[in-house]
């Protein structure tokens, strides 16, 4: 999942089982369902889309709120640019073009000419500086970043040293408006209920704590795009409560995880549904708290990654839907970034149960008369792995994983409060072990720098919002560090494929499988879907190619 930096929105939500029954039978999905077949009433409709991990909805559109509400990042506010990985282009946005130094210490972007805000003010350079400035001091992040000037409609990037990923770590960023968001008193904490944004749909219609409507703005740079008339959101508690929405035809975009789809979902109307799951999505991970032993052991996260069998993973847990990860640990965003050598020469993400007994007994956690193993200092070798409630695909994984495990005598037992309380501990360091998803950039850069790199690692106790599992690897600093510096893309692949013979020795985490962008449709109501045909976008609604989708759609005639 391809996500903006203020906070990963993706599967963190704490919601109520109940509140998802309340939805299912009360007047909320019924009147999306009277909505959806009436064809006549297709250009007034709204774009109907369930959030799967949102038992309900607080009118809060802040970006920076530790729960990030649907379409803030996509619909309401927009970035400079967007990369779509789909197609592997990039789409000039909120600006037209941009240029790199030659000592690749700065890069400058030119605003579109005529963009407005919502409210009808003008999109201005000093929007963009302020937007870093505000990043920097409420999230962080952006340590190469100098100095942002803007002049006329040109912002400049300038850099402490020369820093080839700048181009998309700063032109995926969405832009805030700062004649609202320097008024306000305390900009981390505003619940921004009435946003102001450059986005095709601004303007908060109904709220209510299961649904909301945001309709267009009014000063959209391209009215012609705006051929919806607006877009609604569904809270579910849960995969479940939004796949039956989706096959009672409910909702027309489906973005969530459908089991057995084709006979769930696309068999009740072949004519007009459809779905499409590239493998573009982030490497799903994993991740063992090295903070913690015996996870600090290298051997034991290799056995226990070679006592994980990823078909099962991917078949029971995944529906067939991902494919198995390999010792690279790239997604299939990255096929064309991996190392041929590494890749076929795996050998601890295959599933061998004997190898991965002889590793444990090597690295000295023996099993006892009853089968079950011990740490060094005798207790039984058993942890947890994390998972939120709602996430019934990944549940399956992490029980699979459990079952797994047993074979070689490990214990691991399956934690599922919601999302929030597991992403709380990730961030602390207080958890053994969890799935989890990851940097999905243009390039390979922050994947591994979030998985190695030893300037993302924080001590237990202090929040991180990358590399919860807490790994730094010296050999993989200085390749990072060249890649960085490098602007020529056939030398920083080779230092990709050096960063991948590091990742195969350290084996920082567990990789799983690449992660699908999961998407589905009903063209019943809207037309102009993105397809393998047309990949123009992916199907995600949490992507910055989102944007391109909800300017892309029109009403069936």
């Amino acid at each position: 999942m391809t996500q903006p930096r203020y906070f990963r929105a993706a599967r963190m939500t704490a919601a109520s089982l109940v509140v998802g029954a309340m939805l299912l039978t009360g007047c909320t999905a019924n009147v999306s369902k009277t909505n959806a077949s009436d064809a006549g009433a297709n250009a007034s409709a709204f774009l109907t889309i369930p959030r799967e991990d949102m038992g309900t909805f607080v009118q809060n559109f802040n970006p920076f709120a530790p729960t990030v509400n649907p379409m803030v990042q996509q619909s309401i506010y927009e970035s400079l640019l967007i990369f779509n990985p789909a197609k592997g282009d990039t789409v000039p946005w909120l600006a037209t073009e941009w240029k790199a130094a030659e000592d690749g210490k700065s890069v400058t972007f030119t605003l579109r000419d005529g963009v407005k805000w919502s409210d009808g003010q003008p999109l201005v350079a000093e929007d963009v500086a302020y937007t870093f400035e505000l990043q920097k001091k409420i999230k962080g992040g952006f340590e190469y970043l100098d100095t942002v000037t803007a002049e006329g409609n040109n912002v400049t990037f300038n850099f402490n040293k020369p820093w080839s990923p700048a181009l998309y770590d700063i032109g995926q960023l969405i832009i805030l408006p700062k004649h609202i968001w320097a008024a306000l008193p305390d900009p981390e904490k505003d619940a921004n209920a009435n946003p102001v944004g450059t986005g095709p749909y601004t303007e908060v219609d109904t709220f209510q704590a299961q649904s909301f409507v945001l309709k267009k703005n009014p000063n959209y740079w391209q009215p012609e795009k705006q051929k919806i008339a607006g877009i609604k959101m569904l809270a579910f508690a849960g995969n479940d409560g939004a796949n039956l929405a989706a096959a009672n035809g409910d909702v027309d975009w489906a973005p969530q995880y459908i089991p057995n789809i084709e006979k769930t979902f696309v068999s009740k109307d072949k004519e007009h549904r459809q779905y499409w799951f590239p493998p573009t999505g982030a490497m799903i991970n994993w991740q063992l708290n090295t903070t913690k032993a015996p996870f600090n052991d290298v051997d034991v996260r290799k056995a226990l990654s070679m006592a994980v069998d990823r078909d099962q993973v991917t078949k029971i847990g995944m529906s067939g839907y991902a494919k198995p990860a390999d010792c690279t640990g790239l997604s299939g965003n990255y096929e064309t970034w991996k190392n041929a050598n590494v890749k076929d020469n795996c050998t601890w993400t295959n599933h061998d149960v004997q190898k991965a007994n002889e590793l444990l007994d090597k690295a000295g956690y023996p099993k006892g008369a009853d089968g079950k193993r011990t740490l060094k200092d005798g207790t039984p070798f058993e942890f947890k792995i994390s998972v939120g409630a709602t996430s019934s695909d990944w549940l399956s994984v992490a029980n699979v994983i459990s079952q797994n495990l047993a074979e070689v005598g490990v214990t691991a037992k399956v934690e599922s409060p919601d999302w929030a309380a597991v992403v709380a501990g990730y961030e602390t360091g207080d958890f053994d072990s969890g799935i989890v998803w990851s940097a999905n950039d243009p390039s390979p850069y922050k994947y591994f720098n979030t998985t190695m790199g030893t300037s993302t690692v924080k001590p237990v106790g202090t929040k991180t919002f990358d590399n919860y599992h807490r790994f730094g690897d010296a050999k993989a600093d200085a390749l990072l560090a060249d890649f960085a510096a490098e602007g020529d893309e056939s030398k920083q692949k080779d230092l990709a494929n050096k960063l991948q013979e590091e990742y195969n020795d350290a084996a920082p985490v567990v990789p799983l499988f690449s992660g699908p962008e999961w998407g589905a449709f009903n063209d019943t109501r809207f037309t102009g879907w993105p397809t393998a045909e047309n990949p123009y976008a992916t199907l995600s609604v949490r992507s910055p190619t989102t944007v391109l989708v909800l300017t892309t759609l029109e009403p069936r005639a």
